[in-house]
């Protein structure tokens, strides 16, 4: 154990639970990716698919919340964020993602999944920038909350 970065309690966080969410994290993005190309006309013609992509990206937010919550508690040593939104801020604190990234996740408009529900409805040919930026910042999640996890000190509870 090392102690957080007030220097006041020791971080705590489990790199089990980490790396068990990092996993699903990793199968949702292929998942995305196996879907091929997203436009208007397949929407329309397979809402199917619609529903999926909306449904891993909503995976996507959940367990990068998880993460995000996990880790802001034990590294900062406050109070879990509230809201998805928040908790990228707090995980750029807390040293586990950085700034640009943190709000691509977090962009001011609401969530992927939530924009992509949004334009379903309204205007499904936005939907493939939508994922496109979705795969992109999840693939990248996973790679800086893997590098942190491996620069993580071998006594830390991580």
């Amino acid at each position: 154990m090392t102690t957080s970065r007030a220097g006041a309690a020791p971080v705590t966080v489990d790199r089990a639970a980490i790396e068990h969410r990092l996993i699903t994290l990793r199968k949702a993005v292929v998942q995305l990716d196996s879907l091929g190309r997203l436009d208007g006309a397949r929407l329309a013609n397979d809402p199917g698919t619609g529903l999926a992509v909306e449904r891993v990206l909503a995976l996507l937010n959940d367990l990068a919340f998880a993460i995000n919550r996990h880790v802001s508690a034990g590294v900062l040593g406050e109070a879990p964020p509230r809201t998805p939104a928040a908790s990228f801020g707090a995980a750029e604190r807390a040293g586990l993602i950085d700034a640009e990234l943190a709000a691509a996740l977090a962009p001011a408009d609401g969530p992927h999944h939530v924009l992509v529900q949004l334009y379903l409805d309204a205007e499904p040919e936005e939907v493939a920038a939508v994922v496109s930026a979705a795969r992109s910042g999840y693939r990248e999640y996973v790679r800086q909350v893997t590098g942190w996890i491996t620069a993580s000190a071998p006594d830390r509870v991580v």
